[in-house]
């Protein structure tokens, strides 16, 4: 057997689950780094260590690979927190290489590395010379096993030492067993007796591969179907509503509250996504199936732990009967005057606000500029958000081929100023000629501008495109309409234009809709490189899925005064 280091040994094991690395290199990973180089594992390199693993956490969200990042021990490590904590939030499997305090005992500079992340919900795998290999075997079984964030720990005096020989079993393959809680029975017999059901689907669905199955079962109930933001376009077809929650059209909320049976396949029924308790009615019976040991929110009257996938692939064998005695009690005609129903009203009813070609300001209205960018920019695109205001523009008005094409990095903790990270990863996962489309708006992008330059140097093909409201838009607009001070809000207006070009990048100043022809000419040469569009719109437009939040707040607030 080959003598590796401790290091050589982690990568050797890295090597049979991953293919991609970023990070920052330091005196902590810098022997994992080379062992890494020798292995052929690509390494991409990021400008600040917080986007080492924002952007392996959307490689995995694009890609369904899992990645790696890597920084130094110490503040190396604690830079990389806020994109730690958004993996394990949002149940991305994710593993980060640091270095760590000597195993003989903390320096001075030394801080509790494992006992921070424990904090944020990761655990920690800390390598020996003994069992290099298998400790990092266990720690990425974890990751993929659990769904979350580890890390993985090699101590400073052990980094160049000789690792000894081990026998590691095979990576285990992924489980999943067609032996699922009998409660489907009951399931199927709710769904067959719908009057009008509903399936909503959830990233637990995508990442399942249960697509095909739930769609069948749509078709065969005569449902209606809908996604969450990270499942868009899922269950497209015939009686498809779009989004649920704040980024869909009040004609389809009202038409998911009208639902008597509601199946959640792989969706936690986040306050988003419920629209803050008003998206389902009173009455609707609701069954969620979810890899989850128990419901993720009150409103679940039946719930079944299980694989997505396999457990739609059984209710459509109880339906087929004779598994249930009134399995088949669906009714056809019903089921069609339900989606007849559906296509009316979403044909009538009003579509998402076009926009005003005109603001009180000047600049552009948001609205706009999203409809018209959806027809400048390339159908084959993979959208990578960032956090804020804008984050509704792009699932609202843009077409999003497939639900790995909206990669989100950062919902789930509420943070900003992961997506230029975030977009280096997914543009490392793009290998069939899509262009990498990056939202972001102005505070969040220069919380990251370092890793523009990442990105130029990763995306063969990528559009920036930048909101820039000269201010954090959100607090405008939650509490600068309170009469809040506004100082604290506001943003110097940035030239992210000449930023970008001193950086590689083709880049434009989008101060009218005409403006964007800079951005249709570059795609017509080819879309070849980095292209970023600052975008100056107006704060003065409310984002809906905003007013709901702060409508919710009030509700909560007058609640608990009264």
């Amino acid at each position: 057997m080959t003598t590796l280091t401790v290091s050589g040994r982690v990568a050797q094991v890295l090597s049979s689950y991953l293919s991609d690395v970023f990070g920052v290199m330091g005196n902590g990973n810098v022997y994992f780094l080379d062992a890494a180089e020798k292995l052929g594992l690509r390494f991409s390199p990021v400008r600040h260590e917080g986007a080492a693993i924002a952007a392996a956490d959307a490689y995995y969200r694009a890609s369904g690979r899992l990645a790696a990042g890597t920084t130094t021990y110490g503040p190396g490590y604690t830079n990389a927190l806020t994109a730690l904590a958004e993996a394990v939030q949002a149940q991305i499997p994710v593993v980060l290489v640091t270095g760590d305090a000597p195993s003989s005992g903390a320096r001075p500079q030394d801080v509790d590395q494992a006992a921070i992340a424990a904090g944020l919900g990761a655990a920690t795998f800390t390598v020996t010379r003994e069992a290099a290999g298998s400790i990092t075997q266990q720690a990425v079984e974890y990751a993929l096993t659990k769904r979350t964030a580890v890390v993985i720990a090699i101590p400073y005096d052990l980094a160049a030492l000789e690792a000894a020989d081990e026998e590691l079993p095979a990576p285990l393959a992924p489980q999943v067993t067609d032996d699922v809680d009998g409660g489907l029975g009951q399931v199927a017999r709710l769904l067959a007796g719908a009057k009008r059901p509903l399936i909503l689907a959830g990233r637990g669905a995508h990442l399942a591969g249960a697509g095909p199955e739930l769609r069948e079962l749509a078709d065969r109930l005569g449902a209606l179907t809908a996604g969450t933001a990270l499942a868009l376009n899922l269950l497209q077809g015939d009686g498809y509503l779009g989004v649920a929650g704040g980024f869909g059209t009040d004609t389809a909320a009202g038409l998911m509250g009208e639902a008597d049976v509601v199946l959640v396949a792989g969706a936690s029924l986040s306050p988003f996504t419920m629209r803050f308790g008003h998206l389902l009615g009173p009455d609707s019976t609701v069954i969620q199936i979810d890899a989850a040991l128990q419901p993720t929110h009150p409103r679940v009257d039946t719930f079944v732990s299980a694989d997505v996938k396999s457990a739609a692939g059984r209710i459509l064998r109880m339906l087929d009967g004779p598994a249930s005695p009134d399995a088949n009690l669906t009714d056809a005609s019903r089921a069609e005057a339900w989606r007849a129903e559906a296509r009316r009203r979403l044909a009538e009813g009003p579509a998402h606000h076009p926009g005003s070609d005109e603001t009180a300001d000047g600049r552009l209205d948001p609205r706009s500029l999203a409809k018209a960018l959806d027809a400048v920019l390339p159908e084959r695109r993979t959208v990578v958000q960032d956090g804020g205001h804008f984050v509704g523009w792009a699932p609202m008005y843009w077409r999003i081929p497939r639900p790995q094409d909206l990669v989100m990095v950062g919902t789930a903790y509420q943070a900003i100023g992961l997506g230029l990270a975030s977009a280096v990863g997914a543009a490392r996962s793009v290998e069939d000629g899509r262009t990498l489309v990056l939202a972001s708006g102005d505070g969040g992008f220069l919380m990251g501008l370092s890793d523009l330059e990442s990105l130029i140097g990763a995306a063969s093909s990528a559009v920036v495109v930048i909101y820039n409201d000269a201010a954090y838009g959100a607090e405008i607009h939650q509490y600068g309409s309170q009469g809040l001070t506004q100082k604290p809000m506001l943003i110097p207006e940035v030239d992210f234009s000449g930023i970008a070009r001193a950086l590689g990048a083709e880049s434009a100043i989008i101060r009218s809709l005409t403006d964007l022809s800079a951005l249709t000419d570059w795609i017509d040469a080819g879309a070849k490189g980095t292209f970023v569009a600052d975008c100056r719109i107006t704060s003065s437009v409310r984002a809906p899925w905003l007013s709901e939040w702060m409508q919710a707040k009030q509700e909560a607030k007058a609640a608990v005064a009264g």
